[in-house]
């Protein structure tokens, strides 16, 4: 049965807009746990425009479940992981001027150098998931560097017009599921998941875990995160 891991990301950045410190994303991160959240991710980016190092430290100490400290592959970021010591690391590109991560990582022609990031992690115990797009090609290039997971982008999908448009997008995930499954990869999926696209996902039971900030933040507003969580636990659950 799929998991939630809920991205606390969002949380921060409406604390940075005020330069305050609420609301509090480690307070966010105990919430989500008590409603079923299994995993609390936070991505510190270089710019370090909403989680910090303190976040980061704090949520370490104070989580149950499992840490996934989302980061880019460079150097900064390994020595902090391999502080921290979080349960899993996400590996992810990073650009200043984007809002979002907005596509997955370029394993296949960088292998060497993901392959000497991971085992860096992996020489302190931490598992290592690379975040790639539904691409076969990064699929077997991610087994060949040694990645634990491949946690797969669905943000084009998220993003479709139309029916037959998502529908397309869907199976060329599907396809990277089956060729993750294939490699005896861990599978997790995530980027622009909500409350009613993710419900296509029923058929890919081979998806362990689902990764999901910005909608449960969103419907945080309305009905609070308790709810919010508990929701979208609901539907994962039901697949």
């Amino acid at each position: 049965m799929a998991r939630l891991a809920v991205n606390i990301d969002h949380v921060a950045t409406l604390r940075q807009a005020r330069k305050i410190d609420v609301p509090d994303p480690v307070m966010a991160a105990g919430i989500a746990e008590l409603a079923g959240a299994e995993c609390i991710i936070c991505h510190l980016r270089e710019d370090r425009r909403h989680i910090n190092d303190r976040d980061v430290t704090l949520l370490r100490q104070v989580i149950k479940t499992r840490l996934n400290l989302e980061m880019a592959a460079v150097d900064e970021m390994v020595e902090i992981a391999r502080n921290v010591m979080p349960d899993m690391v996400t590996l992810v590109p990073e650009k200043r001027q984007e809002l979002t991560t907005e596509g997955g990582l370029d394993v296949k022609s960088n292998q060497d150098y993901y392959a000497g990031v991971i085992e860096r992690l992996a020489d302190k115990g931490i598992r290592v998931s690379l975040f790639v797009d539904p691409d076969p090609y990064q699929i077997e290039a991610s087994h060949r560097v040694g990645a634990d997971i491949v946690e797969i982008h669905t943000g084009h999908y998220s993003e479709a017009r139309s029916e037959q448009e998502a529908e397309e997008r869907l199976q060329r995930i599907s396809a990277a599921v089956k060729a993750s499954a294939d490699l005896k990869l861990g599978i997790s999926a995530g980027h622009g998941l909500n409350y009613y696209n993710i419900k296509r996902f029923r058929f890919l039971p081979e998806i362990e875990e689902y990764s999901i900030g910005h909608s449960i933040m969103a419907r945080a507003i309305f009905v609070g995160l308790d709810k919010a969580v508990r929701e979208m636990i609901d539907l994962i659950k039901g697949f």
